[in-house]
């Protein structure tokens, strides 16, 4: 309905009243909002106008004034025969002028246009900042502050914006292959063969595959100091890792020197991104798939085999050797000390013996029969448990006879 309001041909000469065009920080729905209403406005004007030029018609002739004179060229539709005289404005004639044919309600759409404009003020001052992220606050394009997570407001109608960073979330790049549930635009790239082939040390080709791990340290720095700060990364560590790549041989590429490479590579790299001041903090270079070429693969995974298997040789010859030389070194310490306790033993024995023929000896000399009696005794004390049941008879005993069951039961009962 408003675009046929615009485009009927009202009779009316008081014009629209200029419209500034907007601006670059300007909201171009408030321009337009803004030049609706006005023209709305207008056309209600103009056709009160025609409506007190009507009445006017029929109740006096026209006059010269304002609300006349004015007013009549709103009546006159010209055409092509006839010409519009110019039109003069006096001052006095707004003492002809009767405010009461003005209707006040047509003005209240202009109290719209502060109300559009304070809610869109509202509404673009006011943004949040989420937990992960910090908020850089730009004032005309020019770095301003930083906005911590939260609420936070700005100048409204565009004058500051926010350009959201995830500062506290772990990026990541992928060099010489790429997954497909990647979240990060520069994660990988399309050049994948170009950046898996290298050369190491000693001239041999490999296909090396890895990730880098990192954080924004400085929002401002990672924003405004570099061009495209992401591809510069990639740029950087594809040059670190061919560096570290080439000042190795191929073996210790594959096999033995992963963590030194790695390493190595992330104190250069950590090096050249603070020369740079991309505002980055790299976390971790891991390397993946390192391989030979494909045409040699195989020949290098026999290699890879046979230096596998005299590995496992030789680890297999070291247990046993570490099994049975330390119980053969245990055993023969055990038969050295057994022996050297024997010979303390019959030394200590010997010594007894000696001591104890000496004392027995000087006693002797001192009572040889009592001593010589003694000893007997002691000898037959020790012998005659030895020797079983024993019968013994006087000399003057003349029958044996009631003696023989002894004897009988001393031959079933041998003890």
């Amino acid at each position: 309905m408003l675009s046929m309001l615009e485009g009927s041909p009202l009779p009316c000469t008081l014009g629209h009243p200029p419209v500034a065009e907007p601006s670059r920080k300007s909201s171009s729905v408030s321009f337009l909002l803004l030049k609706r209403l006005q023209t709305l406005t207008m056309v209600a004007v103009c056709r009160r106008e025609q409506a007190i030029l009507a009445k006017a018609h029929k109740s006096m002739p026209l006059r010269k004034s304002f609300a006349s004179g004015r007013l009549a060229s709103f009546a006159t539709i010209p055409s092509h025969k006839q010409t519009k005289a110019p039109m003069k404005f006096d001052p006095d004639d707004w003492r002809d002028f009767d405010w009461r044919d003005v209707d006040w309600r047509q003005t209240r759409m202009l109290w719209l246009i502060p109300a559009i404009l304070l809610v869109v003020g509202i509404f673009t001052s006011v943004y949040t900042v989420q937990a992960e992220s910090q908020g850089v606050v730009q004032r005309f394009g020019k770095y301003v502050r930083n906005a911590e997570p939260g609420l936070r407001f700005k100048l409204p109608f565009n004058i500051e914006r926010v350009s959201m960073v995830p500062v506290k979330r772990q990026l990541k790049q992928e060099f010489g292959f790429g997954s497909s549930d990647a979240s990060n635009s520069n994660q990988f790239s399309t050049e994948q063969t170009l950046e898996r082939g290298m050369v190491t040390g000693d001239l041999n080709a490999a296909t090396v595959e890895w990730i880098i791990q990192y954080r924004v340290r400085e929002p401002e720095l990672y924003l405004f100091k570099v061009r495209n700060p992401d591809s510069t990364l990639r740029a950087l560590s594809e040059s670190v890792m061919r560096t570290v790549v080439g000042d190795r041989t191929v073996d210790e590429v594959i096999t033995v020197g992963r963590q030194e490479i790695e390493a190595d590579a992330l104190t250069q790299l950590q090096e050249l991104v603070n020369k740079y001041e991309l505002g980055l903090s790299i976390d971790q270079v891991q390397l993946k798939n390192v391989n030979p070429p494909l045409p040699v693969q195989p020949s290098f995974n026999e290699v890879n085999q046979a230096q596998q298997q005299r590995e496992q040789s030789i680890n297999v010859a070291n247990g046993e050797y570490n099994k049975v030389v330390p119980r053969a070194s245990g055993e023969a310490e055990q038969k050295i000390q057994a022996a050297e306790g024997y010979a303390l033993k019959r030394v200590n024995e010997a010594e007894g013996d000696v001591d104890r023929f000496n004392a027995v000896m000087a006693e002797y000399l001192k009572a040889p029969e009592v001593t010589k009696q003694r000893i007997y005794i002691e000898t037959m004390r020790e012998i005659v448990p030895n020797l079983g049941k024993k019968i013994i008879i006087d000399e003057k005993a003349s029958q044996i006879l009631p003696l023989l069951q002894l004897s009988t039961e001393s031959t079933k009962n041998p003890s």
